[in-house]
């Protein structure tokens, strides 16, 4: 090594914090090569009694030179701290996995017990997993509360060998009777997509101990976003949820919606660039409305999220009382909506919570809805239906195991009269007096789990609506008696349902193909009945009267029904 870069070397380690068991190295810009380049470094950890943390990150590491420092390290049994990000800038990839594994192999022989491992910004791919496997798996990492491996290349294969190694410390730590209680999990920009993302789920719902997720821009859609939903529900501290810039859409948004349902100690909620949509944010805000008291931080941006929904989501945090920041920039609100939004804000005293609104997309335009690749074939994972079912292990409902869904105990369905499938199947006035007392049984062929077909038959039932004495008490008994099963469960169900009726009206853009109802009068004239009665929410009503306030164009072929709806729902939200 020449004298310059010795010098060089030395002037750049006397600047090194030394202390309070932390040897730090960071941001020096140093090039080691060999064992002559680390030569001084080595001398300082070797003297250092009572090592606790060592900062590499911020240098270039080869090869030798991790062979070196890995020497030094096999005598500090103390170790616990091993911030090691950016270590690797200029190396080859091959070279990565023996640097690690010498590093890793140190660790071991000395028998340290390792409470945060940081290798972030190391592009090391798979193999660089692999370098790190064995010390994941040894009892040096049994201990371990923080692993941070963001921005590393792990791809699909490098997340499946993480996983399988964080399940088999697992596994070991258990043996040993102190269980792996890994609480911050960091791997964001990892292109883990759907089966990497799958199978970390599986290791965090053994581990069952984790405070903060981290995994935002990793190419995973709804298959990997319910199975890590699952996953997050079997971790009840959890506290801070980032998935950032993954697509989600509806399915997705509805399994995390469940899960959260699980959790009351989040307080960081981010879901920003993940495709939310409106149904999705109603879903969520359904959740804020009946849970998650200490949540401080709501970001849903850049979502495709309409107006209304927003508003949804505005009067669902009214009575959070540690809110501190929600984010609904860049969705599609357009001008009078985001004025609307911030009124909103203001009006319940958290003006001050509603981040800037700069980037918002502008109204949707009016078209007709796309599969958005939700109707994706290879896939028999849930429906709607099974994302807006109450999983509840204990109850016998659907139990959902990493997007996996089973029944358990289900109950056996009542079978129904002839006549009562006969009037849904092609429903008449005439066959609905007939049912007389039979008309009962029609509320149990509504299923609050399949807001499709719920919704359906209500609409169904409505439109054969009329003012003749008979008919009108007729159809509007069987309305009361489906909207009381409807709106009784918890407010994520009673939700999925409203918008899924509200997309079959017209009035809510929905995803997939869904059918849309051509409205007639008495489809809104059976509303204005059921929103004045008791088993109406007021803030159900409050749903609908948002979203019928603002696509009052859907109605415009029912006129005086229309406006007798909407007085109806405007008395019943200042009630």
């Amino acid at each position: 090594m020449a004298s310059d870069d010795i010098a060089q070397l030395a002037d750049a380690l006397s600047k090194t914090h030394v202390g309070d068991g932390e040897l730090s190295y960071k941001g020096l810009g140093l090039k080691l090569d060999n064992a002559e380049s680390v030569e001084e470094l080595v001398r300082e950890i070797e003297q250092y009694q009572g090592l606790r943390a060592l900062r590499l990150e911020g240098n270039t590491v080869g090869v030798e030179a991790a062979q070196a420092i890995a020497k030094a390290l096999e005598s500090k049994d103390l170790l616990q701290r091993c911030y090691w990000s950016d270590m690797f800038t200029g190396r080859l990839r091959s070279e990565i996995p023996t640097a690690l594994r010498s590093l890793g192999s140190a660790l071991m022989s000395a028998g340290a017990r390792l409470t945060e491992l940081d290798l972030s910004d190391n592009a090391f791919g798979p193999d660089g997993v692999k370098g790190i496997e064995q010390l994941l798996k040894s009892p040096s990492c049994h201990t371990l509360r923080e692993l941070r491996l963001n921005n590393c290349g792990m791809g699909i294969g490098g997340g499946k060998i993480l996983a399988e190694a964080l399940i088999e410390c697992h596994r070991q730590s258990s043996a040993h009777g102190a269980p792996l209680r890994l609480r911050v999990f960091i791997a964001g920009r990892n292109r883990l997509e759907n089966e990497g993302a799958s199978a970390l789920a599986k290791a965090f719902q053994l581990i069952g101990s984790l405070e903060e997720v981290h995994m935002p821009q990793n190419g995973i859609n709804h298959k990997g976003v319910m199975a890590l939903a699952s996953a997050m529900r079997h971790n009840p501290e959890l506290r801070v949820l980032n998935f950032n810039d993954n697509t989600f859409t509806k399915k997705g948004t509805l399994a995390m919606a469940q899960a959260l349902k699980h959790l009351r100690n989040i307080q960081v909620i981010n879901f920003g660039d993940c495709l939310v949509r409106s149904e999705g944010a109603i879903a969520l805000a359904a959740v804020l409305r009946e849970g998650l008291p200490i949540l401080k931080e709501l970001n849903l941006s850049f979502g495709e999220i309409t107006e209304a929904a927003a508003l949804v989501v505005a009067q669902a945090v009214m009575d959070k009382p540690h809110m501190e920041k929600v984010d609904l920039n860049g969705n599609c609100l357009g001008e009078e909506g985001c004025e609307a939004l911030r009124d909103a804000m203001e009006s319940m005293d958290k003006g001050d919570v509603l981040a800037s609104l700069s980037d918002d997309e502008g109204e949707p335009e009016d078209e007709e809805d796309d599969d958005d690749n939700e109707n994706d074939d290879d896939d028999n994972d849930d429906d709607v239906s099974d994302d807006c079912n109450e999983d509840n292990e204990e109850d016998g409902d659907i139990v959902k195991e990493n997007g996996v869904t089973r029944k358990e105990d289900s109950p056996v369905k009542l079978q129904s009269p002839a006549e009562v499938m006969s009037f849904l199947s092609c429903p008449s006035v005439e066959k609905l007096l007939q049912l007389g007392e039979m008309r009962t049984n029609l509320s149990q062929q509504v299923d609050a789990s399949d807001p499709d077909k719920a919704a359906e038959v209500l609409l169904k039932i409505a439109s054969l609506y009329s003012e003749e004495p008979e008919t009108k008490t007729a159809v509007l008994e069987t309305i009361d008696d489906v909207f009381k099963k409807l709106l009784s469960g918890p407010a994520l169900q009673s939700y999925c349902f409203l918008s899924t009726l509200l997309v079959m009206m017209g009035v809510l853009k929905g995803e997939g193909k869904m059918k849309k109802v051509l409205l007639v009068p008495g489809q809104l004239l059976c509303l204005e009945h059921a929103v004045q009665q008791d088993y109406f929410p007021q803030h159900h009503a409050s749903l609908l009267h948002t979203f019928m306030s603002k696509n009052s164009e859907a109605f415009k072929s029912c006129g005086a029904a229309r406006e007798r709806l909407s007085s109806a729902l405007e008395m019943r939200c200042h009630d």
